[in-house]
């Protein structure tokens, strides 16, 4: 109980983005899930709007071939996360046969990616915790420790999970001290990737080619057509389409990895952007795209309207896509524009490079249903029926890639194929960052590795806005703010050391 108490006092409000479906980058201070699976998008001022997700239904046989084993009419199960509006709509049908299956009462409770650290923080304080809920791999030990997850090794057999990709299996491993190994805390949401897209019609319209996916743009490259794209369309004399919007938080990671650079040492308890020159070059390339070569809205004009709304108003060349943004992209009413998916730009070490993620299906260590609770995350995380129906093979709106290896190699990129599941060109982008070549490497960024993600925050609440006006160099940005963050780190490794 002491520990719970201390986490509560000194846990830190949820950053929220855009990579869960998951979804989208940072982490939640140990009570949320990677903000790769977040929903929504981060401003340059550190405003967050949410994202606008396809209206769709489900038709009941979407599900018709799914049938839980087991009589749980005894169950009542609280299901809490954060979802867009499409999300919702296909959880519900699963939830609905769940229900139809098995007899159980299922309450299902969905917030906004910003609103779900702040609520799920009251469920603690209160002791009433929901039977099941998102925890991602950077919050995992510190809800082990604080007593919040039932480790399921009593209640998902090993070979339900063989077929797993292994990044997120071990991902949701943690034996007391270290993770990757231990009991099993969470099945996987998904595992997601942060591809970059790129909206074919004012390619077209620009005259522009597409992007080759086999060979990733230099960043002198795509400058380049970032300018061809940047273009006042309307001729009043302002620019009202820009080759690129880049939410920072969520963003700036495929720069500075790319070109070599790092936020933290090896051991993960020293910050070190303060004189990295790899580091400092991609941020200030990265600001440079706006406030040099004016390719992207400025921060003023990110405020009054996200890029995310620019990018489904048809306003931008490239954007970020994550895997659970397809089922919205490929929406005719949310987003009636052409698109594919390519590389993001290459910097020094000529290896394309994003964030993978992942959030988990967690259940309360104090549920009174145990077998219920893993027998409905089983459904939702790696039972084929629902990965059939979350990949939309059987509702034609795809939330992710499919937990299961075996189908998303072979049964799932075949229906991509022949358009059962519609998709952007390249789906081959996305099995590149998730399974690495010698061109694209998909990473968990370096909040995964620490107990919070509060050194993160400190280096989005530090002003790093006057880096993309140009009131300040990124090297002086990360003089100013380094101390700061590594006040954050040290916190939050003297709270791992307290609670093990």
């Amino acid at each position: 109980m002491k520990k719970k108490i201390i986490a509560l006092l000194m846990a830190t409000t949820f950053a929220a983005t855009t990579l869960a479906g998951c979804g989208g980058g940072s982490s939640d201070g140990g009570d949320a899930a990677d903000t790769s699976a977040n929903t929504a998008e981060t401003s340059a001022t550190g405003e967050t709007t949410e994202s606008v997700g396809a209206q769709i239904t489900v038709d009941a046989s979407a599900t018709e071939n799914i049938a839980v084993e087991g009589d749980y009419s005894d169950a009542d199960l609280t299901v809490f996360i954060y979802a867009q509006d499409h999300e919702k709509t296909v959880y519900q049908s699963l939830i609905d046969r769940f229900t139809e299956s098995t007899g159980a009462k299922v309450t299902f409770e969905v917030t906004t990616a910003d609103e779900y650290g702040q609520k799920l923080m009251a469920y603690k304080a209160a002791g009433d915790m929901p039977d099941i809920f998102y925890v991602g791999p950077d919050g995992l030990a510190s809800n082990v420790d604080d007593g919040y997850l039932l480790p399921l090794d009593d209640y998902v057999p090993e070979e339900t999970i063989a077929d797993l990709w292994p990044a997120i299996t071990s991902a949701y491993r943690y034996d007391g001290k270290e993770s990757g190994s231990g009991s099993l805390y969470c099945l996987p949401k998904d595992l997601s990737t942060f591809a970059f897209a790129y909206n074919k019609t004012l390619f077209d319209e620009c005259g522009v080619e597409y992007p080759d996916p086999e060979n990733p743009y230099t960043w002198d490259e795509f400058v380049e057509v970032c300018q061809k794209l940047t273009i006042d369309k309307d001729g009043d004399g302002e620019i009202d389409q820009w080759g690129v919007s880049n939410a920072l938080q969520w963003a700036l990671d495929a720069f500075v990895y790319t070109n070599g650079g790092h936020f933290l040492n090896d051991d993960y308890t020293q910050v070190v952007i303060d004189g990295q020159q790899e580091f400092i070059d991609a941020f200030q390339f990265f600001a440079d795209l706006t406030c040099k070569y004016h390719v992207t809205p400025t921060v003023e004009q990110d405020t009054a309207l996200g890029g995310y709304q620019r990018w489904l108003d048809g306003q931008i060349g490239f954007y970020a896509c994550g895997t659970w943004d397809v089922g919205a992209f490929m929406d005719e009413n949310t987003f009636p524009y052409e698109w594919g998916l390519c590389a993001w730009p290459v910097g020094s070490t000529g290896v394309s490079m994003t964030r993978n993620g992942s959030v988990g299906f967690a259940i309360s260590a104090d549920t009174p249903s145990p077998e219920a609770a893993a027998a409905l995350i089983t459904l939702f995380s790696t039972d084929l029926e629902g990965q059939r129906v979350l990949s939309g093979e059987t509702t034609g709106a795809s939330l992710q890639i499919p937990n299961t290896m075996s189908y998303a190699k072979g049964d799932f990129k075949a229906r991509i194929e022949d358009g059962t599941i519609p998709y952007g060109d390249n789906v081959d982008v996305i099995f590149n960052y998730i399974e690495g070549t010698d061109k694209y490497e998909g990473i968990f960024v370096e909040t995964t590795y620490t107990y919070n993600a509060d050194w993160w925050n400190e280096f989005l609440s530090g002003g790093y806005e006057y880096v993309l006006t140009g009131e300040k160099t990124a090297a002086e940005y990360c003089a100013e703010v380094q101390p700061a963050m590594q006040a954050a780190l040290d916190n939050a490794n003297a709270m791992k050391a307290a609670a093990q």
